[in-house]
């Protein structure tokens, strides 16, 4: 771990390879798991607003979800995250002729029917940024559904921080990404 102004990172960001690779896994991110993406306070109300824009690209049980729970749900713990289908699919999950699990929300930001591309958690992925009282903690989610995005990674010798680098400049700011290229560099001398 080391640290960048405000935020506490990983390593594993820089030392591991990841480019997704859909065609293998499907999109498994988005319908696998037990939670909904993680949500920041500012994109609740985002969602709130675009959701007429996005609901057109929808199904019919994302469509069904969000109007019954909202375009946003507040777990136990207080956590923001988007709703769930039947406590699997995010909400926002379309499919391709290929059964490829896409975003209705980025498949809208792509159409310009808005201007915001997804939640920053999902533009993010594979990282996770747990917020802190005193800094974030800017951390590699291993999943083995990933398997295949680590083996592409590999094969074309892209490291996590590359593979997000738009995702970490929108979240952090290009100042930052560039310090975490400085360090990258000195590590990888």
């Amino acid at each position: 771990m080391f640290q960048l102004g405000k935020t506490i990172v990983s390593e594993d960001i820089i030392e591991k390879d990841f480019v997704c690779n859909l065609s293998a896994c499907k999109g498994a991110c988005c319908i696998d798991g037990d939670a909904g993406a993680p949500l920041e306070k500012d994109e609740v109300k985002i969602l709130e607003d675009i959701y007429p824009k996005v609901k057109p690209f929808l199904r019919k049980e994302g469509i069904e979800v969000i109007e019954t729970q909202g375009t946003s749900v507040t777990t136990v713990l207080g956590d923001l995250e988007t709703p769930l289908i039947n406590g699997a699919d995010c909400a926002y999950v379309i499919f391709d002729d290929k059964k490829t699990a896409l975003c209705a929300i980025e498949e809208a930001y792509n159409q310009g029917e808005i201007s915001w591309k997804k939640p920053v958690s999902c533009h993010l992925y594979p990282i996770r940024v747990r917020e802190y009282t005193e800094f974030s903690g800017v951390n590699y989610d291993k999943w083995e559904i990933c398997d295949d995005a680590c083996s592409l990674g590999k094969e074309l010798q892209v490291p996590v921080y590359k593979f997000v680098k738009e995702a970490l400049i929108r979240k952090f700011g290009e100042d930052w990404y560039m310090e975490l290229e400085k360090v990258a560099e000195k590590m990888n001398r």
